[in-house]
């Protein structure tokens, strides 16, 4: 120490060279400048010579003294730095700098300086830029090794360098940077974490993306010193991975997954032996080590170029198990990726696609949710790679299925996107094309689903991507037809029930809007109050939008411009150009279009459901002339919808079919009908019927010869001439368009038909089974023009001659067929079996036409239930052919059906004829079982409550228990369950109307679960059931008893135990009405409630007491009462292996039925019987209809005198057999009206039958009152629902 500091000066012991003046403390700052720069020229110019320039030793020494090192003058540091340098480089590799501690202050000094880097615009830099190149050169900061601190100078030196690297610096600079500081790595023994924390941290967020040079000057450092660095960083995770030991003042320590992440993309090779490690943490019990792994893996996997999952075979293995993790966010982030590896990543499709089979069905919505964005934004960027694998795809059609509203909307959405980007350009591959056929299939399928939702949704994507909106009216309607040429069957049918659902919403817009033109008055705003109510159900959550609906009203009030374009909206024969600017505009004065804003949203729902966006006048004529080219086999048309001509003009003409029920407006010109009345020339005999249907709709809204008078001269002898001599189904439709569209002299026209058919009423006429057809259309449409004649003609000529009479050889040919499994469809039958079915269907059309000629009612169910009885042989030849035999079974049986929807005429039947009728659903042949169990659902959901069959018809469900074929009795089984539903909303909307009290009356007409007391009869009768103690044979029926019963116990909110039990007993008190007098006939009756009850009592969940909106009732029509008022029936007729015990502890809890009457509450005694059960506890006791349970016994109950009488007071007078309910506003009984329940009042009839009432009509009361049942309290369960559901 002593020698490098005494030469300071001592101007005798410094030798400078020559041209040099000496430096010393004495001489002022510029000197020192002046001085120090020629002295930093000289030492410049030196070079390395061995062993040479010993005698500047002590100039070197003292101009490191501490004096220069910490002068004040910037510039003086600069040039001492630069000596400094210089003479480290002349005496290189051994500098005359020995002492440790002046070596560590030297580079201390040294990196102080280099910070002058930082601005290349600075005057200095050239001398700041030597200084570095000179250091770096050398490799001077290699003398640090030596020292202790080492490190802690190079931490110094690295974050220097990472703190003024910048844009500035060109690539000279950033390079002598990295020759600087490599070296300290490459040749050092030892790399500190401090070091690789300050090296690594800079390749990191926030580094990364806020000092990318920074980033590019650790990327640049860890590649070329990988070698070095790969022991320090497998040591580093190797710390923090397995022992799990963090140094928490290490920044990279907090981030070691971004770091894998970042050094695999930078320098793979250093991870080598990092990420095998990987496997330990995927496999980790802590839920955050897992996810953290998890993530940088996908990300890792995923990238595109990536091989990691291919060199790691066995971390991919483990990675896959994380798919099915039990952390929700950890499957949830695979499947996030999976995305990545589809596009990125062929050969690991098939391992993902396997992953994601199994996450589709995850528990958790959100994993399924990602599922099925992952697949959809993948065929938005590459289509083939889901086309490629069927697999993907099909687990997006799922989805659509899913429980959850949010994952089928993505579903439905990323199909029709799919749809619209990939379907709608004429260049699509094949195999593209093949893969996604049935999407526009699947989401017109999501019209089925319940929630209002998916039906808006459904909507939405047929507006904007299957026919998108936009679109010229040419294209619109090529889509258009297109779409509904190569849907399937159940999508056409949704697409039907989509038109009607937003006909029926926008006839009650229109009505509000009418409403809104009235003079306000209290009358107007209760009506248009009420008319809110009803819109709310055509959209989501109705409470919530009741309010925005109600302010829209208000809105309309006091804005006249809103209200006439919603006028334009709801407007028949609106162009959809002028319906979507008057959308628009109304949207614009609704507020701002932001999710908050529910006012605005919820009327752009409301007007998405009724704007007409897709079909005007211009829309029509281009789609009449598309099916004209399809008809005529234009061949550009042909090719665009890739179908035959026959099928597309098929399609193409139900198209028209449909659109002209919705929009008969837009039909309604000149050149439209031309074209339509031309299309009756056509030869083809299947073209004309529906292009008469067209024109029948377009009458009704409408007539032609009303419109244009001169084409319906055109149009009535066309009509004449089918009707006359047309094919049957063209005389059914010519009649119909007659009917609708002829204004001038209808009767003339229809005598002229009805004289021309009474001529060809005989098989000598080839036209014969044309005439019945027509006759019985006409008797339809027209019951009271020719009341007498055509009476005389179907008793004449209808049942007499054809009915009555076998006429031909062929309708007899003399032997029997064996195979009663042999069938033939209707074209394949006889003529005279042809006709004599159109017979059997002309009679039912007349009868429903006339409406109230009970006589004629009665004798025709005479006439079927023959045909019923005698197997279709009605005059018991023996000779028919067992195929023709069947059919006309059938059709008796549909007409029965079809005759008993219709008041007056349908309630003419008898008990013994509603036994034989039910016989049908238990038919030797499959053919007549499946049609008329379809013909019975099709009668019961027609039009409920009013225009249906009665709920007597729901008890031949029952027999379909005995259904042999599975497939047969699984789709009998949705029929029921389907008109059980359909009773049931209808019951909830009424509620929502507010007429649950006066509604409470007519619940046993409408209520599925009054079915019990009509399949119980049913059963009785059932030919096959003989023995009441056959135990096979009771083990059938009571297969019957549950088929019906378990869709009304289970799944059931309402269900009471209670009633239900109160319902057998009642029925165990009585005899059947068809036999009272035979013995075995009651005793099965009896032996089928105990079943009954013995089903109940094993299958009820909860005994819990509940309250039933209305009391127990028995038919009188199928139950007569004991002659023993005080009867009580409690043995038990069943064998003792079918007798079932009352559950354990379930006397505690079961209740009576409680019924709200009026205020008084009259309590239900306790039946004696119950009373004598209960002391014994011990022994339980077999099921009989009263067993030891805590229910009164009804029949006990005499406080009141009245409940014991035949009280009919509840029942309107037209209509005693389950029709009962709200009239319809208009009462009218057209086959065609609307049936929507929004067109329901809350009138109740109030004419009331005495009990006196005489004939077959007096047997009607098939529902009666409550027989011996108490008036107890009980809080409408209508209103219970209804509150549930609120």
């Amino acid at each position: 120490m002593p020698g490098w500091r005494m030469g300071r000066g001592d101007n005798l012991t410094i030798l400078y060279p020559p041209g040099c003046r000496e430096v010393t403390e004495d001489i002022g700052p510029d000197e020192m400048i002046r001085r120090l720069k020629t002295l930093a020229h000289t030492l410049q110019s030196m070079g390395q010579d061995d062993g040479a320039y010993q005698e500047y030793v002590p100039l070197a020494m003292h101009i490191a003294d501490d004096f220069f090192l910490s002068y004040p003058s910037r510039d003086v540091q600069l040039l001492i730095a630069c000596c400094i340098a210089d003479v480290l480089r002349v005496y290189a590799p051994e500098a005359p700098y020995k002492d440790p501690g002046q070596v560590k202050t030297i580079f201390m000094f040294l990196i102080k300086q280099l910070g002058g880097l930082k601005d290349p615009k600075d005057p200095a830099f050239k001398r700041y830029f030597y200084l570095l190149e000179n250091l770096a050169y050398v490799k001077s900061f290699n003398m640090c090794f030596e020292l202790e601190d080492c490190q802690e100078i190079f931490c110094k030196l690295f974050k220097l360098m990472f703190n003024i690297v910048n844009d500035e610096h060109s690539g000279k600079v950033k390079s002598f940077m990295l020759d600087v500081l490599c070296p300290l790595i490459n040749e050092s023994d030892v790399v500190s974490n401090d070091l690789l924390d300050i090296i690594l941290s800079n390749v990191l967020e926030p580094a990364k993306s806020q000092r990318k040079n920074a980033y590019y000057l650790a990327k640049e450092l860890v590649v070329k010193c990988s070698d070095t660095l790969e022991p320090y960083i497998q040591g580093f995770f190797n710390h923090v991975l397995i022992l799990g030991r963090e140094e928490k003042t290490l920044t990279i320590s907090q981030k070691v997954y971004d770091l894998i992440y970042e050094l695999n993309h930078i320098c793979p090779s250093v991870l080598l032996a990092v990420l095998p490690q990987l496997e330990f943490k995927l496999k980790s019990s802590d839920e955050e080590e897992r996810y953290g792994s998890v993530s940088l893996l996908a990300r890792m996997f995923s990238e595109k170029d990536s091989t990691l999952a291919l060199n790691h075979k066995q971390l991919w293995t483990a990675f896959l198990g994380r798919f099915n993790d039990i952390s929700i966010k950890i499957r949830t982030k695979c499947v996030q990726y999976s995305m990545h590896f589809l596009l990125n990543h062929p050969l690991l499709r098939k391992d993902i696609t396997d992953t994601l089979k199994l996450r589709q069905h995850d528990s958790e919505e959100s994993v399924r949710y990602e599922v099925v964005m992952a697949i959809v934004t993948t065929a938005k960027k590459d289509f083939s790679i889901v086309s490629d694998s069927e697999d993907l795809l099909n687990f997006v059609k799922e989805r659509t299925l899913d429980k959850k509203f949010k994952i089928r909307k993505e579903a439905m959405c990323g199909l029709a996107m799919i749809y619209k980007k990939h379907l709608n350009s004429p260049d699509v591959p094949p195999a593209t094309r093949h893969a996604v056929t049935w999407i526009k299939d699947k989401i017109l399928h999501g019209y089925y689903m319940t929630s209002i939702d998916d039906r808006l949704l459904v909507e939405r994507l047929l507006n904007t991507c299957l026919v998108p909106y936009q679109l010229p009216p040419e294209d619109r309607m090529k889509k258009l037809f297109y779409l509904y040429a190569t849907i399937d069957d159940n999508a056409s049918k949704a697409f039907i029930e989509l038109q009607k659902h937003q006909l029926v919403v926008r006839k009650n817009v229109a009505e509000l809007i009418e409403l809104h033109r009235k003079p306000q008055d209290e009358e107007r705003d209760r009506e248009i109050s009420c008319r809110l109510g009803h819109l709310t159900k055509f959209l989501p959550d109705p409470l919530k939008v009741q309010e925005f609906l109600r302010k829209f009203s208000q809105h309309l009030s006091s804005d006249p411009q809103l209200l006439s374009l919603m006028e334009t909206v709801v407007s028949h024969d609106v162009s959809c150009r002028d319906s979507v600017d008057a959308v628009t505009q109304i949207l614009k004065k609704l507020g701002q279009p932001v999710m908050t804003n529910l006012y605005y949203n919820t009327i752009k729902m409301l007007l998405e459901r009724v704007s007409s966006v897709m079909v005007d006048q211009t829309a029509i004529e281009a789609l009449v002339g598309l099916v004209e080219g399809a008809l005529h086999e234009v061949e550009p048309i042909l090719v665009s919808l890739n179908l035959p001509s026959d099928i597309a003009t098929e399609k193409g003409l139900k198209l028209l079919f449909v659109l002209s029920f919705v929009y008969p407006a837009h039909f309604l010109h000149i050149d439209v009908l031309k074209r339509l009345i031309n299309l009756l020339n056509v030869p083809n005999p299947a073209i004309s019927p529906p292009v008469l249907s067209i024109l029948t709709y377009i009458g009704k809204y409408k007539p032609v010869g009303e419109a244009y008078p001169s084409l319906a001269t055109v149009l009535i002898p066309k009509c004449q001439k089918f009707a006359e001599s047309g094919q049957p189904k063209q005389a059914k439709h010519a009649v119909r368009c007659l009917h609708t569209n002829c204004v001038q002299d209808p009767d003339e026209v229809f005598e002229k038909i009805l004289e021309k058919i009474k001529e060809q009423l005989t098989f000598d006429s080839p036209h014969f089974r044309t005439s019945v057809v027509s006759l019985g259309h006409i008797a339809f449409n027209m019951p009271q023009r020719f009341v007498v004649p055509i009476k005389n003609i179907v008793s004449r000529k209808i049942v007499k001659e054809l009915l009555m009479r076998n006429q031909t050889p062929s309708h007899t040919p003399g032997f029997n067929q064996d195979d009663a499994e042999a069938w033939l469809e209707e074209e394949e039958l006889t003529e005279e079996t042809a006709v004599k079915m159109e017979g059997i269907k002309m009679m039912a059309r007349w009868l429903l036409g006339l409406k109230t000629d009970e006589i004629s009612a009665q004798k025709t169910f005479r006439m079927l239930n023959a045909f019923i009885l005698h197997k279709g042989d009605l005059l018991v030849t023996g000779k028919m052919l067992k195929v023709e035999m069947s059919h006309l079974r059938l059709a008796a049986g549909a007409a029965m059906l079809k005759i008993c929807e219709q008041k007056g005429v349908g309630d003419q039947f008898t008990a013994e004829q509603f036994y034989n009728l039910s016989h049908l659903m238990n038919d030797e042949t499959p053919q007549v079982r499946e049609r008329f169990a379809m013909k019975l659902h099709k009668g019961l959901a027609r039009g409920v409550p009013n225009k249906c069959l009665p709920l007597d018809f729901m008890g031949f469900y029952a027999l379909a228990g005995l259904e042999p074929d599975r497939q047969m009795r699984l789709a009998i089984k949705q029929y029921m369950v389907a008109d059980i539903c359909k009773r049931r909303d209808y019951i909830r909307s009424i509620t929502m109307t507010g007429g649950s009290e006066k509604a409470s009356g007519q619940l046993p007409h409408i209520m599925p679960d009054y079915m019990l007391v009509f399949a119980v009869p049913i059963l009785v009768h059932q030919p096959e059931f003989t023995d009441p103690n056959d135990v096979s044979q009771l083990t059938r029926i009571r297969t019957c008893l549950w088929f019906i019963l378990e869709p009304l116990m289970t799944k059931n909110d309402a269900y009471c135990f209670g009633f239900y039990k109160a319902l057998i007993e009642q029925m165990k008190n009585h005899k059947d009405a068809v036999k009272p007098e035979d013995e075995t006939t009651n005793q099965k009756l009896w032996a089928v409630c105990d079943l009954a009850m013995g089903l109940i009592l094993s299958k009820t969940t909860s005994f819990e007491m509940k309250e039933f909106p209305s009391d127990p009732r028995i038919p009188p029509m199928y139950f007569k009462k004991h002659e023993d008022p005080n009867f009580v029936n409690v043995k038990s007729y069943l064998p003792t292996e079918l007798q079932v015990t009352a559950p354990k502890g379930s006397t505690k809890v079961l209740t009576g039925v409680t019924k709200k009457s009026s205020n008084t509450v009259v309590m239900m005694k306790p039946s004696a019987t119950a009373g004598k059960t209960r002391n014994d506890s011990r022994v339980p006791e077999p099921t009989t209809a009263n067993i030891s349970i805590d229910l009164p016994v009804m029949s006990e109950v005499k406080e009141d005198d009245s409940t014991m009488e035949e009280d009919t007071s509840t029942l309107p007078n037209s209509r005693k057999r389950g029709r009962g309910g709200f009239s319809l506003g208009n009462d009218t009984e057209d086959e065609d009206e609307d049936e929507d329940s929004t067109t329901l009042s809350s009138g109740l009839p109030t004419t009331v039958p005495t009990s006196s009432s005489t004939g077959p009509a007096s047997k009607k009361g098939r529902i009666g009152p409550s027989i011996n049942a108490p008036t107890n309290s009980i809080t409408s369960y209508l209103q219970k629902e209804t509150n549930g559901k609120t």
